[in-house]
């Protein structure tokens, strides 16, 4: 790890020391214009900070550490294309692929972005030919519905995006044949029943299926691509050309050619693009089908308008800046483990499982970019769920529970489709939520609450005891004005930078992810052995050999 200057870590040791002497409604109390201090505002959203575990005085040093951690010079390097992912010595130009003007950027001598335009193109044209039911499958039907087969980034992205701005499937038989574009579903588990209840209502002939992989080897996709040509074929005849019903999004033509995908759909998938960072990409292409060209090109414009802000704004006012800034001291020196992520938006109820691998695979490391061992902790875990559903489960834990778990509220404003007075008991319900994590419920407010009740002394206690909460419990508030494609563009690309910006504080690569590796590898063998084609190696362990043969007695009695 390349650390800051040891005046800074101690510095940040000694005021965080200080500040655990205090509670978070102390700290409310004792300055009038904390808010003023804490929220950050930017394009109609709000950041407020002032219900974290800062002082008055932690941001500046909190920005001091950044600076000597090189923060700056890592934020123009991403943006520059130069070889941030150190251990595959790419770049990592997401932030190209939203680029709004043709300005050249040059990597390794090329300029990437004609390239990209070309394949915006590609991805345009289509859109409006699949929408409009000019493609057709191998009976010469239009296509109607979309599969996209692809897991991580090539799913979870895109899966996001359209669960999030499509109207349910009963809008589209209302307002007519291509108002919502044709039918998209996703398949990213390689279990046998996430494949068939995708397949089961659709109808092959005017079915088609995006396979996305970067290497085009992935285990899981290129298993239910083998099985999605096998539906085709038995359905359509074996004489059938059913390879007009597959596209690919891959950055390996030759196994998808290889598959039977026609080269002219084929679309490229850069090795300068993280799957986790791809939705800009052609891995976007179900957002295209589903929302219409002009609706992604919005979702690239927000993003871009956050590329600009991250770029050019002082640290102090930078919104990114000022989340990871949080998010990291919370994470080092505040030691919490655990980060919990609630949108207050039933559009983003995708939201937490896409911040998982975004976050999580980009920052669950234990070594710095040099390969040095890190001292202390790196990314804390992500979960959540949607608000208000996540009131009525896992909030008794965060307001009773024996430890603290910061918490992000992300509220938008502006309902999409007002119905009543819904929106305003949503978003009171955020903000109380948030105030109950705070202030907590005292022994002696429900003392009160129970005065009179006849109970005897130890029957009280216990009462008071159980329904006590401790409060001073932390979190953010983010304010979004409403749910729409350039909106929602502005919120992912607010994460990933926000995600970068704690990479470099821990001195880690976020842009790698070998972890992953290691399970596909070793599932290889143990397939042969599940399929008896072939025995473990002699160094497997006992409980593995013994959970395989387990599972092959219970394949054998069912059959």
């Amino acid at each position: 790890m390349n650390p800051a200057p040891e005046p800074t870590v101690t510095d940040l040791a000694s005021h965080c020391r200080t500040l655990s002497r205090r509670t978070l409604a102390d700290l409310i109390a004792a300055d009038p214009e904390r808010f003023t201090r804490l929220s950050f505002a930017w394009d109609d959203w709000l950041v407020d900070l002032s219900k974290e575990r800062l002082g008055t005085d932690t941001l500046p040093l909190l920005i001091a550490h950044a600076e000597a951690a090189g923060l700056p010079g890592w934020i123009a390097a991403l943006f520059a294309g130069e070889k941030v992912n150190l251990s595959e010595r790419r770049p990592a130009l997401h932030t190209a692929l939203r680029q709004q003007g043709d300005a050249p950027l040059v990597v390794d001598g090329r300029d990437v972005i004609p390239d990209i335009r070309t394949a915006q193109a590609r991805m345009k044209t289509l859109a409006a030919q699949i929408r409009g039911g000019l493609r057709v499958g191998a009976s010469g039907r239009p296509i109607r519905s979309v599969v996209n087969l692809g897991i991580g980034g090539s799913d979870l992205g895109p899966l996001l995006v359209c669960s999030a701005l499509a109207p349910p499937p009963g809008a589209r038989r209302r307002f007519g044949p291509h108002t919502s574009g044709v039918d998209v579903s996703f398949v990213a588990n390689v279990d046998p029943e996430a494949l068939w209840r995708a397949l089961e209502p659709l109808e092959p002939a005017t079915t088609l299926f995006i396979v996305t992989s970067k290497s085009f080897t992935t285990q899981e996709t290129l298993a239910n691509a083998a099985s999605a040509k096998a539906w085709l074929a038995a359905s359509l005849g074996a004489s059938a050309n059913v390879n007009a019903h597959f596209l690919a999004v891959t950055g390996n033509s030759a196994p998808a050619q290889a598959f039977g995908v026609a080269m002219p759909d084929i679309f490229p998938l850069w090795d300068w693009v993280g799957g986790r960072y791809s939705l800009w990409s052609p891995v976007g292409l179900p957002i295209a089908f589903k929302l219409g060209w002009d609706r992604f090109a919005d979702l690239l414009a927000g993003a871009a308008s956050v590329d600009t802000h991250f770029r050019t704004t002082p640290l102090e006012r930078n919104l990114p800046v000022l989340l990871g800034l949080a998010g990291w001291w919370n994470a080092v020196y505040l030691r919490h483990p655990e980060r919990v992520v609630i949108p207050y938006s039933q559009a983003l109820f995708r939201l937490p499982a896409y911040l998982q691998q975004l976050v999580l695979e980009s920052n669950g490391k234990h070594v710095a970019r040099d390969g040095a061992a890190l001292q202390g902790p790196t990314t804390a875990s992500l979960w959540g769920e949607c608000g208000t559903n996540s009131q009525h489960a896992f909030f008794q834990w965060l307001h009773q529970g024996t430890r603290e778990a910061p918490v992000e509220f992300i509220v938008a404003v502006r309902a999409a489709h007002p119905r009543g007075n819904h929106q305003t008991l949503l978003i009171a319900n955020a903000f109380a939520q948030a105030q109950a994590l705070l202030v907590g419920r005292s022994a002696d407010t429900v003392r009160a609450e129970l005065a009179g009740t006849g109970l005897d002394a130890a029957t009280l206690d216990a009462a008071v005891a159980v329904r006590m909460c401790p409060g001073n419990r932390a979190s953010t508030m983010i304010m979004m004005p409403e749910v729409n494609a350039y909106r929602l563009g502005q919120l992912i690309a607010l994460y990933e930078h926000r995600t970068f910006v704690e990479g470099v504080l821990f001195g880690i690569n976020s842009f790698d992810q070998f972890g992953v590796d290691l399970g596909k590898t070793l599932a290889g063998p143990i397939v042969s052995a599940l399929e008896g084609s072939a025995a473990l190696g002699d160094d497997t362990d006992a409980s593995t050999r013994g959970l395989v043969a387990h599972a092959r007695a219970l394949a054998a009695n069912s059959r």
